[in-house]
């Protein structure tokens, strides 16, 4: 719809650095009007099934496509069945490296609430034109290389499902609403559940047909094991688990706040847990800038982990104004399944202290004193080295004190089921 309206120049340009003194503005306002008025048309397109609205994307790279010197081209995908899915590639000529984006996964599957929309302003013409962002996505471009399947894939789980309008408004009452039109929500959904059909009685039965050996022998061992993504074939402790399974590609740009801190003079690391405030001189001692920060976003990672846990715990005041990265938070909270209750399953906190410890061992080059961090994940040392011990570590001893290391190739305790007592 066109709609004609006044709009000022200042509303479209740059303003004009504010006068200082008096006398100066008396003399501007003496003169011929700087803020003249145009007559001009503001024009709102709506988006249109049958054609792609425009794409913004960044490269957090530092890659200009404007400044280099070889042609840059790029293309657009569409999924087919869910037409709502992205992925913008940029490739520049001759290089072996292409980036990519999409709207439905790493930072764009973090929720936010924002509308996005792009302003043209055709002087000429004198009309303003409104177009709506495709997706209302700001596509991260990452730059991947060519004929590779990108390692830090997510769980299959992790994606942002398309919700109805009907969810998407319980979540936004979950989110902001008051205690009472929580609980009409939910005495809502409960009526819903009750009103929903009974499954088959059979329907246990078909499954059970249906699994068969080789499916049950393809499961997971990472699920059944409850630990971080490992590999029992590594012959060194560095591959023996995947840190770039652990920490994802697009994970290391939000971690960089340790790192930027030690460049501080008189720098306050007292909100760091234990384990990580404890080793800030011996990582100011480290020469190579490149290991330097690689350590610094593994503690900046342990830090997120634990203050995670902490706000869902019981007792949340050491955690609560402790701001996570969007796309961590909701990485840890499809990763370890925070219940409506926004408590953590027994099991997800086992989990959890998993990633914690194998983290520490990188940290520690692979052979850790787990006294600091025993105080951090408020557990005792038995249990601690317990945890340590599940996920293949052997505990010595040296000068009156324990560590944990860890031998290659992966050996993990056996996992023995009780038996009752009759």
């Amino acid at each position: 719809m066109d709609s004609k309206a006044e709009v000022t120049k200042s509303q479209i340009e740059t303003p004009s650095k504010k006068v200082k003194n008096k006398k100066n503005k008396t003399k501007s306002d003496s003169g011929p009007s700087q803020h003249a008025t145009v007559q001009a048309k503001v024009q709102v397109v709506p988006e249109h099934p049958n054609k792609t609205a425009p794409i913004v994307g960044y490269f957090p790279s530092g890659f200009d496509p404007v400044k280099t010197s070889v042609s840059t081209g790029f293309q657009v995908y569409r999924n087919r069945t869910m037409n709502k899915r992205l992925e913008l590639v940029v490739s520049p000529a001759g290089s072996s490296v292409e980036f990519v984006g999409t709207s439905y996964s790493g930072e764009a599957a973090a929720g936010y609430r924002a509308m996005y929309a792009l302003g043209v302003f055709d002087k000429e013409t004198q009309t303003l034109k409104v177009v709506p962002i495709a997706a209302n996505k700001i596509f991260r471009l990452e730059p991947k290389v060519k004929g590779l399947e990108a390692a830090d894939k997510e769980p299959a789980n992790s994606t942002i499902e398309e919700l109805t309008p009907a969810e998407k408004s319980r979540q936004t009452t979950a989110m902001f609403g008051t205690k009472r039109d929580i609980e009409k929500v939910k005495k809502r959904m409960a009526l819903q559940q009750d009103q929903e059909p009974d499954p088959p009685k059979n329907a246990d039965v078909k499954m059970k047909d249906v699994v068969n050996k080789k499916a049950l022998a393809s499961i997971d061992a990472n699920v059944f094991r409850n630990i971080p993504p490992y590999d029992t074939t590594a012959d060194t402790p560095q591959k023996a688990y995947v840190l770039d399974k652990i920490i994802l590609r697009g994970d290391w740009d939000y971690l960089e706040d340790i790192y930027h801190m030690l460049h501080v003079e008189e720098a306050d690391f007292s909100a760091y847990p234990f384990f990580v405030h404890s080793r800030i001189q011996r990582l100011r001692n480290i020469q190579d800038e490149s290991e330097k920060k690689q350590l610094s976003c593994i503690f900046s990672y342990i830090n997120h982990l634990i203050k995670f846990k902490d706000q869902h715990s019981m007792d949340s005041s050491s955690a609560k104004n402790h701001k996570i990265p969007s796309i961590l938070r909701h990485r840890f909270t499809t990763l370890f399944a925070v219940t409506e209750s926004k408590r953590l399953p027994p099991e997800k906190i086992d989990l959890l202290n998993s990633y914690v410890l194998v983290l520490t061992l990188f940290s520690d080059d692979f052979q850790t004193d787990y006294t600091d961090i025993a105080k951090d994940l408020r557990m005792i040392a038995a249990s601690v080295r317990q945890r340590y011990e599940h996920l293949g570590c052997k505990i010595v001893r040296h000068k009156n004190m324990f560590f944990a290391t860890l031998p290659v190739p992966l050996k993990f305790p056996s996992l023995s089921t009780r038996k009752r007592k009759r």
